[in-house]
């Protein structure tokens, strides 16, 4: 991940959490999701709202591929740290679809700090 992320450094937020996200699923399928580190967790949960966020205009996406992401999130933010992550993914669902885009931004430079 760390030269994916290197080659990634000047992009836009939306490329780096696709691209990223997309090395963390590939990663999940190939090692399972009980070797990814909370990091990836987290990632890959906001790649999944993200997703569905952007293809459907709603969460429902996101509860079919993996029905835990808002919690998995939530506690991969609390376990690293991440106070913006944490309050976003602690939001009940409507209220996270509702905010998504405007909380998009602030959470890519949280994880991306890191």
């Amino acid at each position: 991940m760390d030269r994916l992320e290197s080659t990634l450094r000047d992009a836009d937020n939306q490329t780096w959490l696709v691209d990223l996200g997309h090395a963390i699923i590939e990663k999940r399928r190939a090692v399972g999701v009980d070797l990814l580190t909370p990091r990836e967790r987290l990632i890959h949960a906001f790649w999944t709202a993200d997703y569905s966020m952007r293809n459907a205009g709603d969460l429902a996406t996101a509860r079919d591929l993996d029905p835990l992401f808002l919690v998995d999130a939530r506690a991969a933010a609390a376990t690293l740290d991440l106070p913006e992550a944490t309050a976003a993914f602690s939001l009940s669902e409507g209220e996270f679809e509702r905010r998504y885009f405007e909380l998009f931004d602030g959470l890519c430079g949280e994880l991306r700090g890191r």
